[in-house]
């Protein structure tokens, strides 16, 4: 997944093609490579009070590819933060954050993007362990809806 520097359509000519983020093809290997015997046990057995963060992204990144969106895209600045995934539908693009743990709330890369008007983003998703709320321009969903994303 290639860094996008500047969060407009069309995004591949902002992608630098020296900076990108490598994603493991399987998530269940991916969950071996990462963890010790103890914590693959925590996680079988359920435990929440693992960062999860990694895994989930990694998995979010393999559905969204899966469901049609071939060109992913991140965005990171030093005075804005990091943004998860970029995505460009109907001519727009599309931030979203993939959050793991109850402090889904916190995303302020995600702000930064959808406050500064140069970029006209005026919508942006968040997937994670909750119920589908709707804050001002930030849609939060269930995470198990991340392949719909492709239908909104």
């Amino acid at each position: 997944v290639y860094i996008a520097d500047n969060p407009r359509v069309p995004l591949r000519a902002s992608a630098v093609r020296n900076k990108l983020k490598l994603y493991h093809e399987d998530v269940g290997l991916l969950t071996y490579a990462l963890m010790g015997y103890e914590t693959k046990v925590s996680v079988l057995s359920g435990n929440v009070n693992i960062n999860y963060g990694a895994l989930y992204e990694n998995a979010c990144a393999q559905l969204l590819y899966a469901h049609g969106f071939n060109n992913l895209y991140y965005y990171a600045n030093k005075k804005n933060g990091e943004v998860d995934f970029l995505l460009e539908k109907a001519g727009k693009v599309w931030p979203v954050e993939i959050k793991s743990g109850k402090d889904y709330n916190r995303h302020s890369a995600l702000n930064n993007l959808l406050n500064n008007n140069d970029y006209g983003i005026d919508s942006a998703y968040v997937f994670y362990n909750g119920n589908v709320i709707r804050k001002n321009s930030i849609l939060y969903l269930p995470i198990y809806m991340i392949d719909l994303l492709k239908r909104l």
